[in-house]
């Protein structure tokens, strides 16, 4: 895992452009990463991509394949990108690309863009929905991890707490995949806070604590060893 910090005016496909690309994975994004100059790198270098094709994007279809009846996948299509870019530039990924049209569970339909050209369209949805993890990930860590509001203002306090609530999340996430006995990972999370100052098994958490010893002693405060 990793991850990089930018100022909130930054675009992410800046961020992106600037991170050393490994050959032959499977690289899956949103709109923010809208770049066909970047998609032509990710190509050269033999990696798989899939992101969403935005409304005004028009594909040159050179062939259509047909899908199963009656599923999530309302085309599947292979064509070409716009010539043309902003400004009159020419578009530099020329080759080949696949869009495979999905609705999803809210019924709202994505159009997704991709350069494999072989794999199975229910494949390429399900990377794309898999995409929706990171998202849930980051809902997550804010409504649990407290980092809605920061304690500082300074870059460096706003990267510590970022970098803490990632750290505290991967622990979390580790420890809770260690046991069995707390399926939710959020209940989980409420029995560490309560036991976070008691030395005890993670696998004990839901169960109540031993009261410490009572002297008969102390009760009537005769504590006159003589």
């Amino acid at each position: 895992m990793s991850a990089e910090l930018t100022d909130q005016r930054t675009n992410d496909i800046i961020q992106a452009r600037a991170e050393p690309i490994t050959p032959g994975l499977t690289y899956v994004f949103d709109l923010a990463y809208y770049d066909y100059a970047w998609w032509a790198r990710l190509d050269r270098a033999g990696c798989r991509f899939v992101n969403r094709l935005r409304t005004r994007t028009r594909l040159s279809v050179t062939s259509e394949r047909p899908g199963p009846k009656g599923g999530h996948i309302l085309a599947d299509r292979i064509g070409l990108l716009p010539q043309r870019m902003a400004r009159a530039r020419r578009n530099p990924f020329a080759d080949p690309v696949r869009e495979v049209v999905v609705r999803i569970r809210t019924g709202k339909v994505l159009r997704l863009v991709t350069n494999d050209l072989d794999a199975p369209a229910e494949e390429i949805a399900d990377l794309y929905r898999q995409r929706w993890q990171v998202e849930l990930f980051f809902k997550w860590i804010k409504q649990n991890l407290k980092v809605r509001r920061f304690l500082g203002t300074s870059e460096n306090a706003v990267r510590i707490q970022i970098f803490v609530a990632l750290i505290a999340y991967l622990l979390l996430r580790k420890a809770h995949a260690a046991q069995n006995a707390v399926e939710a990972p959020r209940a989980f999370l409420t029995l560490v806070r309560l036991n976070l100052m008691h030395r005890r098994p993670i696998t004990a958490l839901k169960t109540p604590p031993k009261p410490p010893p009572i002297n008969p002693a102390q009760m009537t405060l005769d504590l006159d060893p003589s």
